[in-house]
């Protein structure tokens, strides 16, 4: 079995930018991903567009040209693509990792297409994948959705979409204007104060002028096949449904934190315990990288401001398997 000196898990923004800094770097390494090229990117919804601005999203000193000032999901996912063309990055899609354990030579990766064996192990693996759940009876029902792709398979259907933040307001305005009857549950008693600055205004105009029913300090306790059952402040109500979009956010993929055996703070927010200055874990030569080291508080830490993850796992690993040679 080949020795890798480094492998990246997870084949997103941020674990290509490593992938970037191990070929400067002069490593033997591959990055593993569950799925396709930037997977997360890809299960984001056909007509999203980006926070940040192109500028912000290029990894690898590769130009991303959009034709707006921020870019959509279909622009990302052509950009990624040519960087990875560009640099040739070594990537094995579609092998997701199983488990992780220690050996002689540093680690074994297993995966439903082998073993792998590496000196070194970076975690990048995002969380869009990995949904926050509503853990209520019903949750598990066909009408149930966690991701959002389009709008169309909405038409002339009743829709709750749970959540009020960019995401939920998102699919609200998109679903209500190609014809569904939309309302939504939302736990505050207001939208989300940091809504996209665009959408916000219109979102509580639908909902003041009634196009949109919003229920809010209200909480969904049961799904039913024809049917929601709500907690609003004037007690339980049932309300007639065709499908649920459960908007309300996603988390680290913690079942996989625990198959590689990477520790999390129970009390910070489940971040993954690492060094602030090299994101070392306890695990020897096993680091994190990305978002996911922001652990639950998923609205810190985006592809703009991790970037620099790479060459900050990349400078302090070189020195470290200089002294294993």
């Amino acid at each position: 079995m080949k020795n890798y000196d480094l492998i990246i898990v997870g084949g997103g923004p941020i674990g290509l930018a490593c992938g970037i800094a191990a070929t400067k770097a002069g490593l033997d390494y591959v990055i593993l991903e569950k799925g396709v090229l930037v997977n997360s990117l890809y299960n984001f919804p056909e007509n999203m567009t980006f926070f940040s601005t192109s500028n912000l999203l290029e990894i690898g000193d590769v130009p991303f040209v959009a034709h707006n000032d921020k870019p959509t999901r279909k622009e990302a996912l052509e950009y990624y693509r040519r960087v990875y063309d560009s640099w040739k990055l070594k990537v094995q899609l579609y092998t997701p990792v199983m488990s992780m354990n220690k050996s002689d030579d540093g680690y074994i990766l297993e995966t439903p297409k082998g073993e792998f064996s590496t000196k070194s192990v970076i975690v990048s693996t995002g969380f869009y994948d990995t949904p926050r759940k509503l853990n209520i009876p019903g949750e598990d029902l066909p009408k149930v959705r966690h991701f959002y792709d389009s709008p169309h398979p909405y038409v002339n259907q009743k829709v709750l979409v749970v959540g009020a933040a960019n995401s939920a307001c998102d699919v609200a305005l998109e679903t209500f204007y190609k014809g569904a009857e939309v309302t939504m549950a939302i736990r505050s008693n207001e939208i989300y104060p940091k809504t996209k600055y665009w959408i916000k205004p219109n979102i509580e105009n639908r909902i003041k002028e009634g196009s949109i029913k919003a229920y809010f300090e209200t909480s969904v306790k049961e799904i039913k096949s024809q049917s929601v059952i709500l907690n609003t402040p004037d007690g339980e109500i049932e309300i007639e449904n065709d499908f649920v979009l459960a908007m309300i956010g996603y988390t680290p993929d913690y079942s996989l934190f625990s198959r590689l055996g990477l520790p999390v703070d129970e009390t910070n927010l489940k971040k993954p315990i690492h060094d602030p200055e090299t994101l070392e874990t306890p695990l020897q030569n096993v680091y994190v990288a990305g978002v996911i080291n922001s652990g639950l508080n998923t609205s810190k830490l985006f592809i703009e401001n991790t970037r620099v993850h790479a060459d900050m796992i990349i400078t302090h690993l070189k020195k470290e398997l200089s002294q294993l040679a």
